[in-house]
């Protein structure tokens, strides 16, 4: 079926004035239907990877939603309880490290408030069983501490004992993994994220006694195939069969230290991660990924790929080097995309400050000097659960939306940012604090959520933007523009991306390289004719806003050609990444 150029954007249009009625859900067309069919023998795209169409809301469950009481557990835990352990600071600032029963339930939900804002996938902390204990050793956290577990719990996952099992504050009695994942796909057309760890399970010693659960890891059957028994690692027996899937040097913490060496280790992970997928995980998050060396992830990975062999996987490589991350990209490596830690110390430090300079984002994107296998697969983000959240104000959050949704990578948003919540607070101070069903009522209704949702749907129904090569313009002060092209067999997009992060509206004149043809603000339908005789755009864009002007036709400059053209051969002269 055809559609013409007009009916294609007045469709975006109508999807964003739906999501403000609250019902975008309803029109929800494939981004190819806003670009056109041309036959051309060029071809320029920055990806043809699937999941680059992607965006990703990121949430810590058990802070998200309570939407089953039945499963909080509120009295576990006996003499070292695990609900509700709140961290008191000053002027009467709060953290806590105990359970709060977010659940799948609370996610479910949600679903629609999610999808309506744009997004295509839910990223959860992991679901894999935790201990029923708040930890006993380490050093007592309190507020603002940083690297301190005593005193916690496993409220966030990453503390797994069973990585078959499901932890026990997460499903309903209705709802299962696989009821969860099938009811986001097939209701809200989510699909699910599966945060998996291979470096390390529970906190494993200085308990100041042997805990249920700690140090432990137990097998699909529930069969005991590891403790640490509270033992310092270097006092670890590698002959004893419990004791030689760890590591006898200390890691990350008190946190058991998996051996990556031992052939068990993999074939473990491997049967639950399978598992997981089976049940309707559709792309993996990989939790400390540096910690454990290359040739593990590979062989996990390749074991992984034999099954599922375009599953998307990106690792968590926490390291603003761009070199040493990269290493994870590379086919001997294991071949996956990363999160982008470089890409989030540009983003935070321009919109962070109102008196930042645009160009000072572009020395993340290494678009064409080969540093990643495709840094069009990368992962990019401006806070998470693990650092201070971006410290800016709302003007702030919609400008760095604006640039997330436009330029290259695939976007991830953390839950709460649509709100501007807990600004700038690191974990133990409040990031990670309960989010709650009144606050998602109040988000719908905040700037930074309705901008958010503009953006993200735009992005949602341009190819461009999800796969196009970047091309940059002009960036400085306030003010940035550059093209995101995609022309691959018969269809081709064009998108001219304006943004302004001042308070003032902003005058854009666009000339260099502007190719022939129709260009459409995908908001507003407003058009510029560009010929021999109109050979510029002029428009205006409001404080803090954006412009995405496509083109549904193949270029013509002559210059953007040859410049897409040196970067189309830099990037794809090494396989992509699967």
């Amino acid at each position: 079926m055809k559609l013409t150029r007009v009916f294609t954007y007045t469709a975006i249009t109508t999807v964003l004035s739906l999501t403000f009625l609250g019902c975008a859900s309803s029109f929800d067309q494939p981004a190819q239907l806003s670009s056109s069919k041309h036959h051309s023998n060029t071809t320029f795209y920055g990806t043809l990877e699937p999941y680059a169409a992607e965006s990703v809301y990121f949430l810590l469950t058990d802070r998200f939603v309570d939407g089953d009481k039945r499963n909080n557990h509120e009295n576990q835990g006996g003499k070292y309880p695990s609900f509700n352990i709140p961290l008191i600071g000053p002027d009467g600032q709060e953290a806590n490290v105990g359970y709060l029963g977010g659940d799948f339930q609370g996610v479910l939900n949600n679903a629609k408030y999610i999808q309506d804002m744009g997004f295509t996938s839910v990223w959860l902390t992991p679901i894999f069983d935790n201990p029923d204990q708040a930890f006993s050793g380490g050093e007592q956290v309190t507020f603002g501490a940083y690297y301190k577990d005593g005193g916690k719990t496993g409220y966030h996952g990453y503390w797994g004992s069973n990585f078959y099992e499901v932890d026990e504050h997460l499903p309903s009695e209705n709802l299962s993994f696989a009821e969860l994942t099938s009811q986001l796909k097939e209701d809200y057309n989510l699909n699910f994220v599966l945060d998996i760890v291979g470096n390390h399970g529970s906190p494993s010693y200085s308990m100041v006694e042997d805990q249920p659960k700690f140090a432990e890891i137990y097998d699909q059957n529930g069969t005991l195939i590891a403790d640490h028994q509270n033992i310092h690692p270097e006092k670890l027996d590698p002959t004893n069969p419990l004791h030689s899937f760890f590591n006898t040097h200390t890691g990350l913490a008190q946190l058991s230290d998996i051996n990556e060496n031992n052939e068990a280790v993999l074939d473990y992970f491997e049967g639950a991660y399978l598992k997981w997928i089976a049940q309707g995980a559709h792309a993996l998050r990989v939790d400390t990924i540096k910690e454990m060396p290359h040739h593990f992830w590979k062989k996990l990975f390749d074991r992984i790929r034999q099954h599922h062999p375009d599953i998307f996987i990106f690792g968590e490589s926490y390291s603003y080097d761009a070199e040493f991350i990269a290493e994870h990209t590379r086919p001997e490596n294991g071949g996956v995309s990363v999160l982008d830690f470089p890409g989030r110390a540009a983003i935070t430090s321009v919109f962070e400050n109102q008196d930042s300079n645009f160009k000072n984002i572009l020395s993340y994107l290494h678009l064409d000097d080969g540093v990643y296998q495709n840094p069009y697969e990368l992962m990019t983000f401006y806070d998470n659960h693990d650092m201070a959240r971006m410290n800016a104000s709302d003007e702030g959050f919609i400008d760095a939306n604006n640039w997330l949704f436009t330029a290259r990578g695939i976007p991830v948003i953390y839950y709460g940012s649509e709100i501007n919540f807990m600004t700038g607070l690191p974990e133990h101070k409040g990031n990670r604090n309960y989010l709650g069903q009144q606050r998602i009522e109040q988000a719908k209704k905040h700037i930074i959520h309705n901008e958010l949702t503009r953006i993200a749907h735009i992005r949602k129904q341009s190819v461009a933007l999800q796969r196009g090569l970047q091309i940059n313009l002009e960036f400085s002060g306030d003010q940035a523009s550059f093209y995101r092209v995609y022309q691959n067999e018969e269809e081709s997009q064009t998108a001219l991306v304006l943004l302004n992060k001042g308070d003032d509206d902003a005058v854009f004149n666009i000339q260099s390289m502007l190719s022939n043809g129709l260009w459409v603000d995908a908001i507003s339908n407003e058009q510029f004719d560009v010929n021999s005789n109109q050979p510029v755009i002029n428009t205006r864009v409001k404080g803090h806003g954006v412009k995405v002007l496509l083109l549904n036709s193949l270029i013509d400059h002559p210059e953007l050609k040859a410049q897409l053209t040196a970067q189309q051969n830099k990037l794809h002269q090494v396989p992509l990444l699967k």
